[in-house]
């Protein structure tokens, strides 16, 4: 699988030929999942989670039928979500096991989660502050025990503590914290802790094999090495002393860049992903997997103004976080087009250059990947589910269903 994976990494003429062919009856811009690719990516990352359960994270997939295909699949249980109020649509919409991987100051929606006992057994949610506890009885409208997982900060801490690598996420560190906060949720009526999330964003966020920059990759590869040695010892300190104060159903960590590496930790009983699914740019430049991009869009050319330069409609899809080139989507197919440097990818129309460009006529369509995975469902009220060379069916992203979680 993995070798088939990497010789699929890349763009062929054929594949541009045939995502032509599928979609030549509707109009561009539009998005895709290409389901072989799809469905390709979920194998592989069953067998790197080696028998442990995945849990998709929603962010990266935003699109209820594509949550409900991948769950219907062997070696995957549960979501991870991100919004409250996305946590209620999704347990009311029958899926029973959402862990809500972020904290929620949604006063309205806590009302409702502790008012309808079907939502509060299907959904979990993510405390680590004594103030969000207060914050969730203020909004109570019904006697519901809500069911709380703790979040560990996983970040690496050298030089005393001087020098930190990891997302700055959940106050809690060191088993001792976690145990005492535990301690509290358990102690207070309503409340009761079944779970601990620690997401290494520093390792499963971060490739390892980054393009043109040897040194940078090794120093990356080194800095991962210490951090997955040090949490995993964190880690396992961790989940010991919490279970001497509640009953935990389950351990979350991970991500799809670190899958490996996480379900080889004894302490962790689940791994997430959801990135791993669409294959967006960011994940190209890892040593150990290789995906096959997924999720595409397409924007039409509408101008040729000159050789070697064609303008397509849209394109300017930036993707979360420090901003920069890489955040950009990255023209796909054909082959050999990039941006102009003074103009990137635009509101309203992209210029883009290269030889590639004398090929292609107006109306003809560029394919783009986006460097994130879910956020794409956000600029496309649909995605058309494409196999071979045929559309075989076209469904709602959350957009499409009139949901705008964030």
């Amino acid at each position: 699988m993995a070798t088939d994976l990497a010789a699929a990494a890349s763009g062929t003429a054929s594949d541009r030929a045939r995502y032509d062919r599928a979609t030549a009856h509707l109009e561009a811009p539009l998005a895709v999942v290409d389901l072989d690719a799809f469905d390709a990516n979920a194998a592989d990352l069953v067998r790197r989670a080696a028998g442990k359960p995945i849990r998709v994270a929603s962010k990266s997939v935003r699109c209820r039928a594509l949550l409900e295909r991948v769950l219907a699949m062997d070696g995957f249980a549960g979501i991870m979500s991100y919004t409250l109020a996305e946590s209620l649509r999704l347990a009311r919409a029958g899926f029973d096991d959402v862990l809500l991987a972020y904290p929620s100051a949604d006063r309205a929606a806590y009302g409702e989660l502790t008012a309808d006992p079907v939502a509060a057994a299907r959904i979990t949610v993510l405390l680590d502050d004594p103030a969000q506890l207060d914050l969730v009885d203020a909004a109570r409208r019904g006697p519901e025990v809500v069911r709380v997982c703790l979040e560990l900060d996983t970040a690496l801490q050298m030089l005393g503590g001087r020098v930190r690598i990891g997302a700055r996420r959940s106050p809690l560190r060191t088993p001792e914290a976690v145990a005492a906060f535990a301690e509290l949720v358990q102690t207070r009526p309503g409340f009761t802790v079944v779970g601990l999330m620690a997401y290494e964003g520093h390792i499963a966020g971060v490739g390892d094999r980054v393009a043109g920059r040897p040194l940078r990759s090794a120093a990356i590869r080194l800095m991962q090495a210490r951090a997955r040695a040090e949490l995993a010892e964190r880690r396992a300190a961790v989940v010991r002393r919490l279970r001497q104060v509640a009953d935990l159903e389950f351990v979350n960590g991970g991500g799809t860049g670190s899958v490996e590496s996480t379900v080889a930790e004894p302490a962790v009983t689940e791994v997430a992903a959801g990135s791993g699914l669409y294959v967006p740019r960011l994940f190209d430049n890892y040593t150990s997997f290789r995906g096959r991009p997924a999720a595409l869009f397409a924007q039409p050319v509408v101008r040729r103004p000159g050789v070697g330069v064609v303008t397509v409609l849209g394109g300017g899809y930036p993707a979360s976080g420090a901003a920069g080139p890489d955040r950009s989507p990255v023209p796909y197919l054909p082959a050999g087009l990039r941006y102009d440097p003074q103009e990137g990818a635009g509101e309203v129309q992209t210029p883009l250059l290269g030889a590639a460009a004398d090929d292609l006529l107006i109306g003809d369509r560029v394919w783009f990947r986006h460097a994130k995975a879910g956020e794409l469902c956000e600029r496309f009220a649909e995605l058309h589910l494409v196999r071979g060379d045929e559309v075989v069916d076209t469904v709602p992203t959350y957009r499409g269903e009139g949901l705008t979680f964030l």
